[in-house]
């Protein structure tokens, strides 16, 4: 009996070890990663730093008239918003889908002040580039901030305002300690392809790994392969503060656009949970309750609850997730 656990644990340790060595390295800016769209840039002259801005623009066959934009989490980019951006422009949605400045294959800037009022700007910019006056706005994690940040400082630009599992919900800093920028650069250098999606695993999708989950793990994981890393690694350390010390939370009440709240409620996900108190970490990310507070502050706000989905319901229950959002924005 023994050997043959010993032997099961051979073949899982070679057979986890060929899936992660076939992740291909891949540079700060995604150079050889190829988009599910077009993808373009704009030149950005921003805090001393000339950079670019890359975006896809997914342009309808039969235009309807109106345009959405999807803000990409913290662990993500635009690709991911592949099939949500087919659906959309198959219902004659133009759609608009930036990378954020230190993120896929936007400039990965070592000197920035990264703050959710630059990254709306920058997204702004996007916007006039294209000569867009007015779209819905779609924001998943991290992108719910930037999207909530957006829409509190451009509310004439905002037709319509949806939250896919947002972080930020809470203020973090009232539950876990403070980590410096510098803890935290050491901390993302550490990862690699198996803690990834460990942590995904875990977070997002309840212990139950399906194939289409890879592809965007593979994004993440390449990074960590290639020498460019520590470059991406810092700027991972300069957006988890930015997260931390920026709350979005107290401005729910000054939200004045038509808002949808897409939860799922199996979602757990809270930044610094590893740094507060064990007997604090189990109420952090709570998003069956998170949700429904979020939506009583907003006024006039909607909420769809999606039973045991976690933190990508476009990702992992996408049909569920198209019905919410364009039953909201038809």
């Amino acid at each position: 009996m023994k050997y043959y656990k010993n032997t099961l644990l051979v073949l899982f340790s070679l057979v986890s070890g060929l899936m992660f060595s076939q992740i291909e390295p891949l540079d700060a800016e995604l150079t050889n990663y190829r988009y599910p769209f077009d993808v373009h840039f704009l030149s950005l002259d921003s805090q001393n730093n000339h950079l670019k801005m890359a975006y896809m623009d997914v342009k309808p066959k039969n235009a309807n008239g109106k345009a959405v934009m999807l803000l990409h989490g913290k662990n993500f980019n635009g690709a991911y918003w592949e099939k949500t951006a087919t659906d959309l422009s198959a219902k004659g949605f133009r759609v608009i889908i930036p990378d954020q400045i230190g993120f896929g294959k936007s400039s990965k800037p070592q000197n920035y002040q990264f703050s959710f009022s630059q990254l709306a700007y920058n997204t702004k910019a996007i916007l006039d580039e294209l000569k867009i006056n007015r779209i819905i706005v779609l924001g998943h994690s991290m992108g719910g901030m930037v999207a909530t940040r957006f829409s509190l400082l451009y509310p004439e630009r905002v037709e319509k305002l949806i939250l896919e599992n947002p972080i930020g919900l809470e203020d973090y800093k009232t539950f876990a300690s403070y980590q410096t920028i510098d803890q935290a650069y050491q901390s993302e250098l550490k990862n690699t392809a198996e803690s990834y999606k460990n942590y995904q695993l875990k977070f997002y999708y309840d212990n139950k790994w399906k194939v289409e989950y890879q592809p965007w793990l593979d994004l993440i994981a390449g990074w960590t392969l290639h020498p460019d890393y520590p470059k991406v690694a810092w700027d991972a350390a300069l957006t988890s503060d930015m997260i931390y010390n920026q709350p979005v939370c107290y401005e729910f009440k000054n939200i004045k656009v038509p808002t949808l709240l897409i939860i799922g409620t199996r979602d757990r996900t809270a930044i610094g949970k590893d740094r507060a108190p064990k007997e604090l970490q189990p109420k952090m990310g709570q998003y069956q309750e998170l949700g429904k507070k979020t939506q009583q502050q907003i006024a006039g706000s909607q909420l769809v609850e999606l039973e045991n989905v976690g933190h990508l319901p476009h990702i992992e229950v996408h049909d569920q997730f198209w019905k919410a959002l364009y039953g909201f924005i038809k």
